[in-house]
This record gives structure tokens, sequence and C-alpha cells, in this order.
């Protein structure tokens, strides 16, 4: 049975080392991954982040995604957690996908909706004085309160200290769309008939339940829907982190299954 490429895209301040696991784990299953890096999420989290993420917008985030997945000989089964889940629906509709994983997914324009939990979260990056204008990275604080709620005190350190400067234009873009001329979030949904997995904690406090649902519902193709009881945003430690492979499991299945 022919096996398709899985395309792994990761979330705001955040880099590819979130896919590690999941990357070993289909290698070793004879599947061929690819888990790029949005651009300016390689530097060093100590370092100062470079002056252009500050007008890095999520088309050039988009674009450069473009180019990666363009590199792949057949169209691959995309996987994208927050944020790269919101990218991962428009990857999808501009070059096509065999299936289609969304952990977590920030909302796209057609999605959006306001909630106080996101609002909290996010509250010392937008009281910061021209913060649509510049690099941003989420506080310790709210990190663990927004992005980190119920995972293990170990995992929640190590994420901590891999977390990068991501772009205030982007969050605004996605927290923001209404004021948003350039729609930057905007899917076109009509196009993503391929088949699809959900999957969201319904303790997620960035990007809450609500968003998740109305994702599941703009797919126009057959779309598998999974809450995780008691758990929040973060989907990469044990034993959550095999909880969502299955999942994806399920989805490589139905994939396979028409190829």
């Amino acid at each position: 049975m022919t096996k398709p490429p899985l395309f792994f895209i990761h979330g705001m301040w955040s880099t590819p080392k979130i896919w590690d696991w999941m990357r070993e784990r289909y290698e070793a299953r004879g599947y061929r991954v690819a888990a790029p890096t949005l651009p300016f999420h390689d530097a060093d989290p100590q370092d100062a982040p470079d002056p252009l993420l500050a007008s890095t917008s999520v088309q050039d985030y988009a674009d450069a995604l473009l180019a990666q997945v363009r590199e792949l000989d057949r169209k691959p089964v995309i996987v994208g957690h927050s944020m790269g889940g919101m990218l991962a629906q428009q990857i999808a509709a501009a070059h096509g996908a065999a299936g289609l994983v969304l952990l977590s997914p920030a909302p796209t324009a057609q999605t959006s909706s306001l909630a106080l939990s996101p609002l909290r979260t996010l509250l010392g990056v937008t009281t910061t004085a021209n913060w649509w204008r510049s690099p941003t990275r989420i506080d310790e604080e709210r990190a663990r309160w927004g992005i980190f709620n119920n995972v293990p005190e170990t995992e929640t350190r190590d994420a901590l200290g891999e977390l990068v400067w991501d772009s205030g234009r982007v969050l605004f873009q996605i927290s923001m769309p209404f004021a948003d001329s350039s729609k930057g979030t905007q899917v076109d949904y009509d196009l993503l008939t391929m088949p699809a997995t959900v999957v969201v904690g319904n303790e997620d406090r960035i990007t809450p339940v609500g968003t998740a649902r109305a994702t599941a519902r703009k797919l126009k193709g057959a779309v598998d829907y999974r809450e995780l009881d008691g758990i929040g945003h973060w989907l990469f430690h044990p034993p959550v982190r095999e909880t969502v492979a299955d999942e994806i499991d399920r989805l490589l299945q139905r994939v396979e299954g028409r190829i």
C-alpha cells in the first residue's frame, strides 16, 4: 500500500522540535516526513529577534511552506498544530493534500470568535506598546496558564526553554482578522474536500474548543472530530502524544485506502 508523505507545521513561538517524537515514529514506519522551520524560527531563543520578524506576515509563512511542500513528489498528509493548523488549511487549499490533521487549530478569518481565555493568555503580549508591529514572545506566567496547563512540570520546563520569538503582525492577523485589511488568515474552504481529522483538548485556553468545532464544520470532506478530556493546548507529552498519534494513524488508514 502506498504511503503518502507527512508534512508537519509547527505553531507560534515554536519550532519543528515539537515533532521529533512524531517524526521518529513515522519514519520508522516507512513514511517520508518533512517538518519545516517557519521563517526566523531557527534563531537561538536567547538572542535578540531579527528585526525583519516584526513585519513578517501570514502570507510570508505560507509562501515559505508552499515552496517546501512543492518539493515533495506527491500530495502529503498535512499536520499542523495551533497556528500551524491554520497554515495547514491554507497550504492544503493552495497546493492540495491527501489528508489534513488539525491539532488545536488557531482560527482562520472564518472561524474566529471572541473568547476570554485567549485574551487572558495573550494579555502580556497585547498590552506591550506597538506589539502588532514588533517581534513577540509570550512570558512564562501566561504560557504556563494558557499553553502548558495540565502538562507535567518537567515537560513544561523543557518546552518553556524552547519558545522563540514570533511576528506581532502574524499574531495581529490571527487574533484580529476583522481589522486585517489583507485578510491574511482567509481560507477557501470549498477546496478542503480531503479527509480530515480535528483534535483539541477540552481545556485548551488559547485555541479553545469553539474554534476547533467551527473548523470541523467548515471543512468540506469527511471529518473525524475528537475532543480530549482534561487536556489543554499542548499535545506533545506522554501519554497525550500517543493518543494524538492514534488519531493520525486512523486518518492515514482512511487516506491510504483511497490511494
